[in-house]
This record gives C-alpha cells, sequence and structure tokens, in this order.
C-alpha cells in the first residue's frame, strides 16, 4: 500500500496510461480525483475503483485551461481536504509530418496541451503542497523530447516534450526544500489508443524499433509513476526517469 490514504491527482485519467495508473494507485491505497475531456469515461472508471474498495472523484475538463487545473486542486482539497500528489499524464502526439508542412494550429494545440497545460498543473498544485510542506509531482514527458531520442515527423511534440524535462529540472530546483518533488517520466512505445493499439501493423513496427521488441503495456508506465509518487523515491527530484524499453540506448 505505497500510497495509503495519499490524496493524489490524475489528469488524462479516462483511458490509456491514466487510466491504468488510476486502477493501481487506487489499488495501493491512494484517494483519486480524476480530470479528463470525457466525464462519462471518468465517471465509469469511478464507479470501477469503488466497487474494488477504492476511493475517487472526478473532474471532466480541459487541461489547456487554467481555470481547470485548479478546478482539479480544489475537488481535492473539497473532498479530500489536502493533496498529496499529482500525476499530470494528459498529451498529445498531433499531426506527424514534414516540419516544414505543419500547420500553425497543429503547433500551437500540441504545445498548449503538453507544455502550457504543466505551467497550469504547477501554478495549481504548487501553493497548497508548499503550505503541506510535502507532495510529489509527476510530468508524463517522452524519451522523444530526450537527448538522442528525435524522431522524424514528430517535431511539435519533441518541442514540448523537451520543454517539460526542462521546466520540470527548473522547478524541482525551486521547490526542493520546500518538501515537494517533481519528477519527468519518460516512456517509450506504449500500447494506448493514443499510441495505435487498433493498428497491428504500426503496433509491429514500433514494437521491432525498441531493444525489447515490445511496447510497454499501459500498467507498465503506471508503475514507473507510482514509484515517483511513493515514498520510495523520496530522495529523486528534477530527473527524467526514462522507461522506454531501450529506445534512447538504441539511439546513442
Amino acid at each position: 500500500m505505497e500510497l495509503k490514504d495519499k490524496v493524489i491527482i490524475i489528469s488524462g485519467a479516462s483511458s490509456g496510461i491514466g487510466a491504468a495508473a488510476a486502477r493501481l494507485f487506487a489499488a495501493r491505497g491512494a484517494k483519486l480525483v480524476l480530470g479528463a475531456r470525457r466525464a462519462q469515461n471518468l465517471a465509469a472508471l469511478v464507479s470501477e475503483i469503488e466497487e474494488s474498495g477504492g476511493t475517487g472523484v472526478s473532474l471532466a475538463g480541459d487541461v489547456r485551461d487554467g481555470a481547470y487545473a485548479q478546478a482539479l486542486v480544489d475537488r481535492a482539497l473539497d473532498a479530500y481536504g489536502r493533496l498529496d500528489g499529482a500525476f499530470n499524464n494528459a498529451g498529445i502526439v498531433g499531426e506527424m509530418g514534414a516540419f516544414a508542412e505543419m500547420s500553425a494550429a497543429n503547433w500551437e494545440t500540441v504545445i498548449s496541451t503538453n507544455l502550457t497545460s504543466a505551467f497550469f498543473a504547477l501554478k495549481a498544485q504548487l501553493p497548497v503542497m508548499k503550505t503541506q510542506r510535502s507532495g510529489s509531482i509527476v510530468f508524463t514527458s517522452s524519451f522523444v523530447g530526450y537527448s538522442n531520442g528525435g524522431l522524424p515527423g514528430m517535431g511539435a511534440y519533441a518541442a514540448s516534450k523537451a520543454g517539460l524535462i526542462g521546466l520540470v529540472q527548473s522547478v524541482a530546483a525551486d521547490h526542493a526544500a520546500d518538501g515537494i518533488r517533481i519528477n519527468s517520466l519518460l516512456p517509450g512505445g506504449t500500447i494506448t489508443p493514443a499510441g495505435g493499439e487498433s493498428n497491428p501493423e504500426f503496433l509491429d513496427y514500433i514494437s521491432g524499433l525498441h531493444p525489447m521488441k515490445r511496447m510497454a503495456a499501459a500498467k507498465e508506465i503506471a508503475q514507473a509513476a507510482l514509484f515517483l509518487l511513493s515514498d520510495q523515491s523520496s530522495f529523486m527530484t528534477g530527473s527524467p526517469m526514462i522507461v522506454d524499453g531501450g529506445m534512447s540506448v538504441r539511439l546513442l
């Protein structure tokens, strides 16, 4: 029960890594606030968690909206009276293709969803944790935004995820003495709706890029997030934690 009675926000919780994290964290004792755009999916997940003996509430919204980031924190405080952790997991890949042909709209959507949302999340979550003198915040970045992790056709995504790593490192240094740990999680290819789980040929291609010759299950990435949110990682902050099946090693 690594997360027993810890109050944790999960964004992007309606499917994929976020939903897997919600199930895992609840099983490990967390009290959850689940966020995503799809209210019906969130409600179904909360019901599933409660039927399994867990605790959770939900609030639908768009992470690109700063007011929504604050509303998630307020939901945690109203329901449980505190906030111990946040898994800021929502994100998109966006259009893939030659950078010169990328639309400005795609660039703005990817950056706002993957990076500006992190700014809003931190602005809402940090004051509560600073008052408590404790907390752990985890962001889902990607090996694509890390050293030697570049892949063609993913300019906006790579920029957003690299920016996220830099943001985490800077803010982690600012707040380490406040008892707040902030880390980024860098998954490799993961079998999720966003990762093309309905396209076997695509999955085979991406699997072959990994030295492990497979993609991650969403629960495997959730397990890494669990570690970062738990006291088992009590001396880690500002770290880009790579969980990519060896992709970054292959690209060195």
